[in-house]
């Protein structure tokens, strides 16, 4: 057994390596020296730790750019033989996948669409996947995190309005397996992957809100999201903020999902519920120019999301909020409109510097993002570093 002293010394050497890796999600493509100024680390360790790290297959280094004269440098990456997360996002129609490795990048992005949405063929379509990338990956596959649109306890899809599920185990998906498996609600790891490596950076507190079919999101404070008692946390879109005489799915009534995405906007042109509510608001954005009605139905959605949106600035002041999904182009579609209600939807206090509401940086992707975010941070703890170091490499 590892004397205090030893095992202390030994912890923190993993904290260290923690700290780096994190640094580098951040920061890929940087160089040593940069990394040693921000961590505040001597010109020595960091040389020695990154070193230690390379022999450990958990960093590469690479002939940096030339830059004109001066001593040549090398840039920081994740190591070809290193771990590897795998990403997936659940959604209404589709589902998508990538591979990541410590630096965050995704790569081998591949999308599907459900032939059907009943949860043993999508869930046996993901099992699939998974038992492929494990096959390819072997020991280096070390997590995998998957985005769902609805509610996360304790291993369940406890509801999810947009698939129609209740109740599904998904830790099904990596049974029998070594590989652990991280769920986590779609909007909120958008959420965290904002605030970590997206428009949001920086930012002590941030809101998120994504628009896909309905509305979610995540308050992350200090870069982590909030996620609630039951993992429930961020159903914005079940709020009363809407028409009370609306049923939703949800077996609420008057929910702000009614009123923002693709089944508001066919209500508002006297059209029958889109099946495919994304695609439905989409096709509008795209022709929104050329038709009159379609303009009109898109400002009264931009005036109700951004009139949702001053009224969750009441609730958890944040530094900043994003928007990812169709929430931007459902802005950019009505500026005038949603700037308006979003303004005459904030307390008075809050009208003289209201929080800047901008586009999220990563866009559709933020849930895949913020599922390899999920995974990386278990992967890349001081934990999970010292049971890696512990394998031959």
């Amino acid at each position: 057994m590892a004397s205090p002293v030893r095992r202390r010394a030994q912890e923190s050497r993993w904290h260290t390596a923690s700290q780096v890796l994190a640094w580098l999600r951040l920061h890929p493509g940087a160089t040593r020296a940069a990394l040693a100024q921000d961590l505040q680390l001597s010109s020595g360790l960091a040389t020695e730790l990154t070193g230690r790290m390379r022999a450990l297959s958990l960093l590469a280094e690479a002939p940096a750019p030339p830059q004109g004269r001066g001593r040549p440098t090398t840039v920081l990456g994740a190591h070809p033989d290193g771990p590897v997360v795998l990403a997936i996002d659940l959604r209404m129609a589709d589902w998508r996948h990538a591979v990541a490795g410590v630096d965050g990048g995704l790569r081998d992005v591949t999308g599907s669409r459900h032939v059907s949405r009943d949860p043993e063929t999508v869930l046996a379509d993901i099992r699939r996947v998974i038992a492929a990338v494990r096959d390819r990956y072997g020991h280096r596959l070390r997590a995998v995190a998957l985005a769902v649109a609805g509610s996360i306890h304790d291993g369940r899809l406890a509801q999810s309005a947009t698939l129609g599920w209740r109740d599904v185990d998904l830790t099904a998906l990596t049974a029998g397996g070594t590989v652990p498996l991280l769920p986590g609600n779609d909007a909120t790891l958008a959420g965290l992957a904002e605030a970590r490596t997206g428009a949001a950076v920086g930012a002590r507190a941030a809101l998120h809100l994504m628009v896909e079919v309905g509305i979610g999101g995540a308050f992350t404070v200090d870069g982590q999201p909030s996620t609630g008692a039951h993992g429930a946390a961020g159903e914005y879109g079940h709020q009363p903020y809407g028409n009370r005489s609306l049923p939703c799915p949800c077996g609420s009534r008057g929910c702000w999902d009614l009123e923002i995405d693709g089944r508001a906007l066919a209500r508002h042109l006297g059209l029958p519920a889109p099946a495919d509510p994304r695609g439905f608001a989409r096709q509008l954005l795209d022709r929104a120019p050329r038709d009159t009605a379609t303009r009109q139905a898109l400002e009264a959605v931009a005036g109700a999301l951004g009139a949702g949106i001053g009224g969750l600035v009441n609730v958890h002041d944040p530094d900043v909020v994003t928007l990812g999904g169709l929430a931007a182009p459902l802005r950019a579609a009505a500026p005038e409109v949603f700037a308006a209600a979003y303004t005459g939807g904030l307390m008075a206090f809050h009208r003289g510097q209201p929080p800047p509401v901008v586009d999220a940086v990563h866009g559709d992707d933020g849930a895949l993002h913020g599922a390899a975010v999920l995974a990386l941070d278990h992967v890349t703890s001081e934990t999970a570093l010292a049971e890696w170091s512990a394998r031959p490499h």
